[in-house]
């Protein structure tokens, strides 16, 4: 039986202690923002220590796949690691969000309120499923 990229992209490994965000512009060290708290809880997501770290190029080199919230971050990261651009991508690139459409920036709801966390997380729901079968069909494990 093969291995499929979904299982070593199951979401169930984040829950760990230690969470690392790799952000363009995150602050290294940086807490998850609040509002994230209270959506992740009203989901009965389980929430974990979480620390922010600026993505550097070790973290680009290891990985397969990199997903931009938005497309100016995805022209940040080509600018910093052009090396690695073939693996770059929008977030919502594979998914079609309802009355968006497909390939739209993920809005950054920071200072928005609880609504617009809502609207970003629903747009995590639609995106993500579509991420992991466009790794599924793109991913290749590594020689062993």
């Amino acid at each position: 039986m093969q291995a499929s990229a979904r299982d070593h992209c199951d979401l169930t490994r984040w829950n760990t202690p230690a969470r690392v965000r790799r952000d363009v512009a995150a602050r290294a060290g940086s807490r998850r923002n609040p509002q994230t708290d209270a959506l992740l809880k009203q989901r009965n997501i389980p929430q974990q220590a979480f620390a922010s770290r600026q993505i550097s190029e070790p973290i680009v080199a290891a990985a397969t796949h990199v997903f931009a919230m938005t497309r100016s971050h995805l022209d940040i990261l080509e600018e910093r690691f052009p090396a690695h651009s073939s693996k770059f991508y929008l977030m919502c690139e594979f998914a079609d969000i309802p009355e968006l459409g497909i390939g739209v920036d993920v809005p950054d709801p920071i200072g928005l309120g609880p609504k617009a966390y809502e609207e970003v997380a629903e747009m995590f729901e639609f995106a993500i499923p579509a991420i992991i079968e466009f790794i599924d069909q793109t991913w290749k494990p590594a020689d062993r």
